[in-house]
């Protein structure tokens, strides 16, 4: 197991915990523990051996004597026991978004509900809303989020996904006999989503390969096994298809299998009218009925003797950037070192988990030399929002660390929410007080498209905005976008000289990536924010760069690639 793995056996046996009745402190224990596990930069073995992962915030003894039995052999007895008093239906019930263990363990004992499709049917049948607790609107959110949880079955975050596919792929490149293994699918195109891992492996012992893969512990089942593709499912419950190819055939297979489809038929089109033909197998020129073979040594090879640039693995959607590649107009991609700070930090003076000089520090371990705080306003109750005197407080404490600390400038801002009336949470002198203002919607959630546009429209009005966070709202997987006229929030952005955020945490991740040709059109700037809620949470931004590059975005695209000077300038035009 991998800490990934462990954290989630971790957060799983405080619900079960929860779901059993168990002592509070107990529960937030477990959550806590694998919060800091999953989060733990050094290796976890080697505190084990070392006898140091007590001394990691969240472990105690008894936890890290868990932990342990998690690495050697995949579980511990408590867990194993309380798994069996608790049917394990009802931990699949905690995936519906909005139901807790407290819910959960409530239309268990109340309604012997053990299932979501007995969840579901309890809702069609008016049942849930009789629970003290639920209500009607209660029962109809549960019923839109199993609906919602349907639509989206089978995909998965993609830090989640991707966090697996590394290590399946370190032990794929350790088997003997593999050449290259490379990622490819939508895991190499950076989609916001992904529905499961492609790998595509060149050898020359093809056979033996397949027969050692197959007996790597991480899989669970094989859903299929033939001389050149194989298909499994994890033990996390990802499906896995690999591919495996000759040398030779390696570039056009990897070029194929990342896609898109759409991509992909362009190509075999454009192919065609130069008397080519493309496929998984290679490139060919037609002289007849016979394929000729055209010598491809890897994909930029390939694009070229298309006649194109060659296309980086983000931009392949059929979204222009194909026209692009032939006029040689593709933009040059924004990289993770381009970065020079990040914006959009919580810490404890609102919902966050770490302190300011915590988050701070986290910045500077992940080479940016500032980091813009931004807690919530005190409109966001529910989020601990910063009453007027936090504010002060907290302006204070920027000025001792900014003296004290070196390498890294804390900047002051604010993430204040825009009421319904698109006024803010704050008067203006307080926002004058901030080097940085972020405007963002909590609340108020299902006006009609035209009252959220205009809503946010007056907020971007507002001369001492600088940034609009999160302008839809979604949650990956979990909660769709709110109505608005996404197209008409841009124009205004423009108009008015704001930026608009790509927030970067991987259960957002937008703006949505295809309003970016249109943001650069219009002249929008961005801004790659982490959104984070505690220091691990500051390399949010290495997954945000994928969805940036999709975006068509380019250094000069995004403020937090400017230097603080530059950046604080830009904000005061």
């Amino acid at each position: 197991m991998n800490k990934h793995q462990i954290a989630h056996i971790l957060e799983e046996m405080a619900d079960l915990l929860e779901i059993s009745g168990e002592n509070p402190f107990k529960v937030r224990a477990y959550q806590n523990a694998a919060r800091s596990i999953d989060s733990l930069s050094e290796d976890l073995e080697e505190l084990i051996q070392n006898n140091q992962l007590i001394e990691v915030k969240g472990i105690g003894k008894n936890i890290a004597a868990h932990v342990q039995d998690l690495l050697e052999t995949d579980t511990f007895p408590e867990y194993e026991k309380l798994k069996k008093t608790i049917p394990a239906g009802l931990l699949e019930c905690l995936k519906i978004p909005g139901m807790g263990a407290k819910k959960a363990k409530l239309l268990w004992k109340k309604l012997g509900v053990t299932s979501i499709e007995e969840v579901e049917r309890a809702c069609q049948e008016g049942k849930v809303e009789s629970l003290q607790g639920f209500g009607k609107k209660s029962q109809e959110k549960i019923f839109q989020s199993i609906e919602r949880s349907r639509k989206y079955e089978g995909r998965h975050l993609f830090p989640t996904v991707h966090e697996v596919a590394k290590h399946l792929l370190s032990d794929l490149r350790q088997i003997s006999g593999v050449l290259r293994a490379e990622l490819a699918g939508s895991l190499r195109r950076h989609t916001e989503t992904v529905k499961d891992i492609d790998i595509v492996v060149s050898s020359a012992s093809i056979p033996n390969v397949i027969k050692v893969f197959l007996q790597l512990p991480q899989i669970d089942q094989v859903t299929n096994k033939g001389t050149t593709k194989v298909s499994v499912i994890l033990h996390r419950g990802i499906n896995v298809d690999v591919r495996f190819v000759s040398e030779k055939e390696f570039p056009s297979a990897w070029h194929h299998f990342t896609g898109s489809k759409a991509h992909n038929v362009a190509l075999r089109s454009r192919a065609k009218d130069r008397d080519m033909k493309i496929s998984e197998y290679g490139l060919f020129h037609m002289k007849g009925k016979r394929a000729v073979p055209v010598p491809c040594k890897d994909e930029e090879v390939l694009y070229k003797k298309l006649g194109l640039d060659f296309i980086p693995p983000e931009l392949r959607e059929e979204m222009g950037e194909i026209e692009a590649a032939e006029k040689h107009e593709l933009p040059v991609l924004i990289e993770r070192a381009d970065l020079k700070g990040c914006l959009h930090v919580h810490t404890t003076y609102s919902d966050g988990r770490g302190t300011l000089e915590e988050m701070a520090l986290a910045a500077k371990a992940c080479g940016l030399s500032y980091i813009g705080i931004s807690d919530h306003s005190k409109a966001a109750h529910y989020a601990g929002g910063m009453q007027i005197a936090d504010v002060r407080r907290q302006s204070a404490e920027i000025d001792e660390l900014n003296a004290k600390l070196k390498g890294i400038r804390i900047l002051k801002g604010i993430e204040v929410d825009i009421l319904a009336d698109g006024s803010l949470d704050y008067d203006d002198d307080v926002l004058a007080s901030f080097e940085f203002v972020i405007a963002s919607i909590h609340s108020r959630f299902s006006l009609s498209e035209s009252e959220m546009t205009k809503r946010i429209c007056t907020a971007l009005a507002h001369p001492l905005v600088n940034i609009l966070a999160h302008p839809t709202g979604r949650l990956l997987l979990s909660r769709e976008p709110y109505q608005v006229n996404i197209p008409e929030v841009i124009a205004c952005a423009a108009e008015y000289g704001k930026v608009i955020e790509l927030n970067c945490n991987p259960r957002r991740f937008e703006i949505d990536w295809r309003w970016g040709p249109l943001m650069k059109e219009k002249g929008v700037k961005t801004v790659l924010s982490p959104d984070a809620h505690g220091p691990e949470q500051i390399a949010n931004v290495d997954y945000g760069i994928g969805i940036g590059r999709k975006a068509w975005f380019e250094k000069k695209d995004v403020v937090n690639c400017l230097t603080v000077a530059q950046l604080l300038k830009h904000f005061s035009r």
